[in-house]
């Protein structure tokens, strides 16, 4: 679907705010059925986003620092986001033995486990939108993703 259509504009706008909006309408699109697939497991994809990180740690504790600049929303608040998934048994939180100023977070067994449900689901939702363009085509759109962010 054209973006005029989805947005039902009938003048003709400028590039550069075509293209904007052609991101920011798909971004929507992409998050409101990725929090739809998060919902029955009472995450949001922030604090899935945290839990994949701290998985990547391979067991290793990690700081909030190290969290907060791995996040793919910069704006998220990391010390609230593991708070809740303190709440949840899905990470633990102990004091750095290195540096007492600092907190250690590891994900738990059940934190493990929950990633490992949500995989295949978060696999296929990827995948679902992926299946629209060719490979050479996702290939050209990566590129010209990371092009237009500069």
């Amino acid at each position: 679907m054209r973006i005029e259509d989805a947005i039902k504009s009938t003048t003709e706008m400028p590039i550069g705010k075509k293209t904007l909006l052609n991101i920011t309408y798909t971004q929507n699109i992409l998050s409101e059925s990725f929090n739809e697939l998060l919902k029955p497991y009472d995450l949001s994809p922030e604090q899935f986003n945290v839990l994949r990180i701290l998985r990547g740690q391979k067991g290793k504790p990690a700081n909030m620092c190290v969290i907060q600049e791995r996040m793919i929303a910069k704006t998220s608040n990391t010390t609230r986001l593991v708070d809740k998934l303190l709440l949840k048994d899905l990470v633990i939180r102990e004091v750095c033995s290195a540096n007492r100023r600092k907190m250690d977070i590891t994900i738990t067994e059940k934190g493990l486990a929950l990633l490992k449900e949500l995989d295949p689901k978060v696999e296929a939702h990827e995948n679902s939108y992926a299946a629209n363009l060719e490979t050479d085509e996702l290939h050209l759109l990566n590129n010209l993703l990371e092009k237009y962010r500069g």
